[in-house]
């Protein structure tokens, strides 16, 4: 975990954790660094960046910090205005920019905002290259074998410039729509655009594949992105479907690169429902590499058991889906996710991408001649109790001695019909202890016996 930047991005509340001067720097950073490695490498041609924004008030001013930066540096800055992360990603590998920039928080509330930096291969940003970003941002840069107190201005005819690329968001809705296996034709499919990144985006796509579209939630104002809306506030969603006897509906989150869905019933469909019937779709069609689905440790022990049940293979990594996809590369599998909805489909993209995620829904439904209900079945969703207790040294509270104990004591008596996990947030001081088991007053019963251990011992703040 970086000093500014997490898993997902520089994140923090606008303007307190995240200041339009970080936006500037960073910018400037980058419009520098990719001129000056090309300019060592004998290419003197622009730097080309590519920006996205989500819907709050405060990524308008991202943008414009951002853009000025990259400018002020050499660079072009191209603006896609408000589009999805997965579709600065697209854009950002198809069309051959240095390297994109999402603004945004994802499913955090309007007031807070963030900075996604993607590779020019549009996978999430490297670490080294990060590391010599926040090294900038703290003054002490150290690259191309020397120190940098300050970075040069580009002057003259190196300026850069800004240029309205809002044709190449309109390509990424042309290459979704392209990967329709079937006409959606007959089909009554309700959106939840979350006040969005998807709000301008997800019907049009349905629409042009024959849906019959029912959207909430695409209204933004700047201050109601996820307010009640969206995937994680899904029962809005369940009551509409219902109510308007759709087949299904899908709730995006802010940036659009995650997608929960709703069964013709009004039952929520998890991440881990998705990746087990599309992992199941796919072996059977023959199209699941190394008949392995990548999960990350959150994932439902359900999941484990119906994988275990139709003979297909898992791997589990950290939560994050950057570890997700960094797995997938590193082993040649297509799919993978998290519970949350972050469901990565490498054949098709390089990030999570909830409205893909939703056509794969809508062609597995389709294919299989199943409703959306039925395409779950097989999968028990076991259930689960999380607490989170705030510690003084996360490292040191795991490794208690008494506090493993405990830990060993739960996971024996579970046996194989559950499973207990205990792990350090990556950003805050907080131990997470969770046990999924076959009924909740017990789930609830085994981790206040963790839980309270911890505390006993002292190391609960």
């Amino acid at each position: 975990m970086g000093r500014y930047f997490g898993t997902d991005g520089f994140r923090g509340e606008a303007n307190v954790d995240l200041t339009a001067d970080h936006a500037y720097q960073v910018g400037r950073f980058l419009g520098w660094y990719y001129g000056e490695t090309k300019r060592r490498s004998g290419d003197t041609t622009p730097v080309r960046v590519v920006i996205g924004k989500d819907t709050r008030r405060s990524s308008y001013m991202f943008e414009y910090a951002l853009a000025s930066g990259l400018v002020a540096s050499g660079a072009d800055a191209y603006l896609l205005h408000v589009t999805t992360t997965p579709s600065v990603s697209f854009v950002a590998r198809t069309d051959g920019f240095d390297c994109g920039i999402m603004i945004s928080a994802s499913h955090n509330p309007y007031y807070d905002n963030g900075i996604k930096l993607i590779s020019g291969s549009g996978e999430k940003m490297d670490e080294g290259t990060i590391a010599f970003i926040e090294d900038y941002l703290d003054g002490k840069l150290e690259v191309f074998g020397q120190r940098w107190q300050q970075i040069p201005l580009a002057r003259r005819d190196h300026i850069g410039r800004t240029v309205d690329y809002v044709a190449g968001r309109n390509r990424y809705v042309g290459y979704l729509i392209s990967l329709g296996l079937f006409s959606f034709k007959g089909k009554r499919v309700g959106l939840d655009c979350a006040n969005g990144s998807a709000w301008n985006i997800a019907k049009s796509v349905f629409d042009a594949l024959g849906a019959k579209t029912y959207v909430i939630n695409n209204q933004p104002d700047g201050y109601n992105i996820n307010t009640n809306a969206g995937s994680t506030h899904i029962e809005g969603l369940q009551k509409f479907v219902v109510e308007n006897g759709l087949d299904a509906g899908f709730a995006f989150d802010g940036d659009a690169d995650r997608c929960l869905a709703v069964d013709e019933k009004g039952e929520v469909v998890t991440g881990d429902h998705i990746l087990y019937f599309c992992g199941k779709h796919l072996k059977e069609e023959g199209q699941l590499m190394g008949n392995t689905v990548v999960t990350t440790v959150m994932s439902n022990f359900g999941l484990y058991k119906a994988f275990d049940e139709c003979g297909i293979r898992y791997e589990k990594t950290k939560v994050g889906d950057k570890y997700v996809y960094e797995n997938m590369m590193m082993n040649g599998y297509r799919l993978g996710g998290e519970q949350s909805g972050h469901i990565i489909s490498s054949r098709y993209a390089s990030t999570g991408d909830g409205i893909l995620t939703s056509l794969k829904i809508m062609e597995t439904m389709i294919a299989e001649k199943k409703t959306l209900s039925q395409l779950s079945e097989g999968f028990t969703f076991y259930p689960q109790v999380l607490k989170n207790v705030r510690v003084d040294d996360k490292a040191a509270a795991q490794a208690d001695p008494a506090v493993q104990k405990a830990i060993a004591e739960v996971a024996a008596q579970l046996g194989s019909t559950g499973r207990i996990l205990v792990r350090e947030s990556g950003t805050e001081p907080v131990i997470r202890v969770m046990v999924e088991a076959e009924s909740k007053p017990l789930c609830q019963e085994l981790v206040d016996r963790v839980v309270s251990v911890i505390q006993s011992t002292g190391h609960a703040v």
